[in-house]
């Protein structure tokens, strides 16, 4: 057995949370506690109690209002939280499911939704973000705006997310939580998380299902 961190919210729901390498953890929001659960394999964690997708209204990668519930509504979707300045997590994040995605049907890419918000939007302008994804996946869709409205979207799905702050050696740094929230196109509900160490053959294997709405 061994410990991992769970969101209040997720722990009804078994499902875990992880904060990213990118920022040293707060515990300010004490967000947490600590669950012991099975060392066995296993990259996605069904929830028994599905998130409701969150009500955001952010600013997209073209500088347009993108409305995640009505945009994504009755699509099978993808979201993550995290910033383009990242230097480990969110672009191995955001690679393995490029390089997955690209071993579905165009049919399928198409149907797929996969959304990036950003956790340091000041930086991340529309532009920057639109430039950072290109060179992952165009299609990804790439989201930023006001912080508080991102920081209160991630807490309903149990994601922890701090205000960038700076480091020791003086750069900025953004402390967040780092799961893949998978939603059904059957509900718009998230029914399936994935931490930080899910690999490209985990979300290979699990599009093709996930895509349908069922369980991976």
């Amino acid at each position: 057995m061994h410990k991992k961190k769970f969101a209040m919210a997720a722990v009804l729901a078994a499902a875990c949370l992880t904060l990213s390498a990118c920022g040293s953890g707060g515990d300010r929001d004490k967000p947490v506690t600590m669950v012991s659960e099975d060392n066995s394999r296993q990259a996605a964690t069904v929830l028994d109690k599905p998130f409701e997708k969150p009500d955001l209204v952010l600013t997209d990668t073209r500088g347009e209002k993108y409305d995640l519930r009505r945009q994504t509504a009755g699509k099978p979707t993808l979201i993550y939280f995290g910033y383009t300045h990242c230097p480990d997590v969110c672009p191995l994040t955001m690679n393995n499911i490029a390089v997955a995605k690209k071993q579905l049907s165009q049919a399928q890419q198409d149907e797929l939704r996969v959304v990036f918000v950003s956790t340091d939007p000041e930086r991340d302008t529309p532009a920057a973000l639109g430039e950072w994804l290109k060179g992952i996946d165009p299609q990804i869709v790439g989201l930023t705006g006001d912080f508080d409205t991102i920081q209160a979207g991630a807490r309903t799905l149990g994601i922890s997310i701090d205000p960038p702050t700076k480091d020791k050696e003086g750069k900025i740094v953004s402390t967040h939580g780092t799961q893949v929230v998978a939603f059904s196109p059957k509900s718009d509900a998230g029914y399936v998380l994935y931490g930080e160490d899910a690999t490209v053959d985990d979300y290979t294997k699990d599009l093709p299902e996930l895509i349908k709405g069922e369980n991976p």
